[in-house]
This record gives structure tokens, sequence and C-alpha cells, in this order.
């Protein structure tokens, strides 16, 4: 590795030590500012605080050494790494018998804390990104095989110069118009020697002799070994590795949601945002919408549907009533020019407020605020014919919204490719679940809520 990737090795601590920086500026700021903090104000405290951080180091390090990782995902860590650091710190606390401090000085002390690491997780990426576009810290990686799935991979690092990779190199045996060979594989050891490769990247046949050889090399050379699977042809989603005794495994398709902690959080989070959008809708614009939707047309306050949910069961599903009351809809999608909607359903409709009510399902565990929206028992016995994966998005619970929403894609589906780009999308978010994504698509929804949804009616 030359001397603009060798420093990278030094990132990690420098990043780590700003780390401590601000947890130590955070601890003076409350001393100095907050009075009457007891036992906070404190040698042994002040240790305690820095002792207690050292889990959150080394649980969550992918955040300061991770190449690719996503805002969502950061935003994610960073709340799984504060309920870390909490249960740790009052844990040593309460041994050590400091049972004075009030809990608004803690509440203070980690609510400025984590709002200061996450800017600075995310800032301190953005800085790394910014300086890798320009050439340092990179790492010199060469690909081994070049097939459907290195040419995808290749594509994945030339996106995004950001990310620190540059290949020097591509070794196959054979010739091809869309990339120029380095060399062939007997050729390879001279180049990793000669060139300080960092990383090799194998997508040879995982039956051929010649990838023995490769991870040989890199053995020898103190060189990283990446085997990428040739399996994208037939299988385009992510992969998690497990193990099955001493055998290693690939996780087809993972689900962050099989977590119990990952789970818990989603069910906390939930809860209370449920209860604060439940209070404030009763407080504000509850008795106007009942007024309105009586108004309108004869009938009740609350749409009761049947639908599907987690795992394919059936449940109710509450909306505010913006049609007449008619026998089909349990059957029918409403339609651009609905004649069953009426003025104050339409309205209800395109600014999504019809949806309020679901979050009394969300309230009783059969609903999520983010996730698949869920969709009739007649769509769910018609789509799942069609489209392939249909029924993958019933893994986790259905969702008030979803991603599939925030990019447009609701309301009526007159052409299968309609209902299939929702499918992908719900695919998408059960393999990339994480809090920071459930709040990004949130605070879409909000914003397209305010603007107008062409595509709701």
């Amino acid at each position: 590795m030359d001397s603009k990737g060798r420093y990278g090795s030094f990132i990690l601590k420098i990043l780590t030590i700003f780390d401590f920086v601000i947890l130590n500026l955070v601890y003076l700021f409350i001393i100095f500012n907050v009075a009457d903090i007891g036992d906070f104000k404190n040698k042994i405290t002040w240790l305690l605080i820095n002792i207690s951080y050292v889990p959150v180091i080394y649980f969550y390090s992918e955040v300061h050494t991770k190449r690719i990782l996503f805002v969502d995902k950061v935003l994610g860590i960073l709340i799984k790494a504060a309920l870390v650091h909490v249960c740790s710190m009052i844990t040593f606390m309460f041994i050590m018998g400091f049972e004075d401090i009030p809990i608004r000085v803690y509440v203070y002390f980690y609510l400025l804390l984590y709002a200061l690491l996450g800017f600075w997780w995310i800032s301190s990426r953005m800085i790394l990104k910014f300086f890798r576009r320009r050439g340092l810290n990179f790492r010199r990686i060469v690909i081994v095989g070049w097939n459907g799935t290195s040419k995808r991979m290749y594509q994945e690092i030339k996106c995004d110069k950001g990310y620190g990779y540059k290949v020097i190199g591509i070794f196959d045996n054979g010739k091809y118009k869309d990339v120029k060979i380095t060399g062939k594989l007997s050729e390879l050891e001279q180049f990793v020697v000669k060139e300080n490769v960092d990383e090799i990247y194998c997508s040879l046949p995982s039956e051929e002799a010649n990838v023995g050889e490769v991870i040989k090399i890199a053995d020898n050379h103190d060189v990283q070994f990446f085997y990428v699977p040739m399996i994208s042809g037939f299988m385009t989603t992510t992969f998690s590795l497990s193990s099955f005794g001493n055998i290693p495994i690939l996780v087809y398709r993972p689900n962050p949601l099989q977590s119990y902690i990952n789970r818990f959080l989603k069910r906390v989070f939930d809860l209370v945002f449920s209860i604060i959008a439940i209070l404030l809708v009763s407080c504000t614009i509850l008795i106007p919408i009942i007024i309105a939707i009586k108004i309108s047309s004869p009938g009740p306050i609350f749409f009761k549907q049947k639908r599907t949910g987690y795992r394919g069961k059936e449940f109710t599903c509450y909306k505010f009533r913006s049609m007449k009351v008619n026998a089909d809809a349990d059957t029918k999608q409403a339609t651009k020019n609905d004649p069953r909607k009426t003025k104050v359903g339409d309205f209800l409709r395109k600014s999504s407020i019809d949806e309020l009510p679901q979050f009394l399902n969300v309230l009783v565990g059969n609903m999520s605020v983010v996730g698949p929206r869920p969709h009739m028992v007649k769509q769910t016995e018609e789509y799942s014919k069609l489209i392939d994966k249909y029924m993958v998005r019933h893994m986790i619970k259905p969702g008030i919204t979803g991603l599939a929403q925030v990019y447009g894609y609701r309301g009526q589906t007159e052409e299968l490719w309609q209902m299939e780009k929702r499918v992908e999308y719900d695919v998408r978010y059960i393999e990339t679940w994480s809090l920071g994504l459930d709040i990004k698509i949130i605070i879409r929804t909000i914003v397209n809520a305010f603007r107008g949804e062409k595509n709701a009616f």
C-alpha cells in the first residue's frame, strides 16, 4: 500500500479520540451550566462516563471503520449506541452507589452528547469522502475473474470515488470487449507484489482450482481476500454471513428485524410516535374531521377493512371514511375520479389524513408506523400468484407509510409493473431496515402530505 493509503490505519484512532473529546466537553458543559447535579460533579463519575463509552467503541466501531455506510444506517447505530452507553453508565453508577444525580442531568447530558456525536459521525464521513474523491486515503484493489457479478461490482466501486477504492487491475484468462484485462491469472502474483495491492476481490467459480491459488497469493503477501459469489444472476438481494457449526453459510435475504434488539427498538419507537400522533390529532383536527365526514355523506366515521398483515395473517385496518357506503369497498381499488369518493374524502386521501386512525392499529400491535402498506385480502390473493417475492413483504408488520409510498408508488395500480415496483421497494426496506431509515421515511411522508400526493386518490 503506498503512502496515500497507509495513513488510513490512523483514521480510526483520530476519529475515536474526537469521540472522547466530544464526550468530555459535554461533561464539562453540564458541570458548569446545570445547577444541582449532585454526584455528577465527581472524578469517579467522570471516569465512569469515559469507561462506559468503551462498549460503544467496541460494538459500533463500524461507524469509523466501514468505508461504505449510509446516513440512515449511521443514525440507527447512533440510537443503539446511546442505549448501550446509558445502560452501561447507569449500571456503573448503581454499583458505586451514586444515587443522588437528578434524572434531568442524565437527560441533558445524553441528549446533548448524542446530538453532537450524530453530527460528528455524519460530518466526519463526509469529510473523509471529500478527501477520498481527491485521491487521498484510497485502497488499491484488483478484481480476479470477469463475469456478470464482477462487472456489477466494478460499476458499484466506480459509482462513487468517495468510498476510497481504486481498481488498479482486472485479471482473467479470457478477452472481453467491455473491459481491458490487465493480465492473465498467472501474472497476478507479480502484479500484487509490484503494485502494493491492498485487497483482492475474486469472482471465479468456486469449483476452480485457481481460487485456492489466489487465496495463497493473498496470504503470502498480506493482502485482504474477498470472495464474491457468482449468484447475482438469479439472486439479486444482499446476503449476511452466518455459520452452521464450523461451516460458513450465506444467509439469503437478511432481515434486520429478526434481531430482538431491533424489534424492541422499532416497537418502542412505534409506541412513542403513535401516542404523540394520537394526542396531537385529538387536540387539533379530530373534531373538525368527524363533523366534515358526517356532513359529507351518511355512514360511520371510521372505515374498517380486512387486510393482510404480518406473516399473511388478516387484521382489521382502520381509516377515516372517505367514500359513500358501498358494496365494492372490500374488492375494488379507489380510482382517480372514483364516483364513490366524497369531496371531503378526496381531500382526506390526498393529504393522507384518512390514514391517521391506523395509529390505533400500531398501538394494538398489528401495524407499524413504517413498513409495507397492507393490501386488501383480495389483492393479496391475486398478486401473490402474479408477482415473485410478493409474500416476502409480509415478513414484517405492515406500515402506515413505507419506502414505496415516499417514492411515489402508491394509489391505483392499473398495470402489473406498478405493483411490482411497490414490492421491489418493500423488499428493499425489509433487507435494509434501520431506525434512521424509518425516521427518513416519516419526514418524507410529512413533506409529501403538505405538498399533496398526485397518486393519492
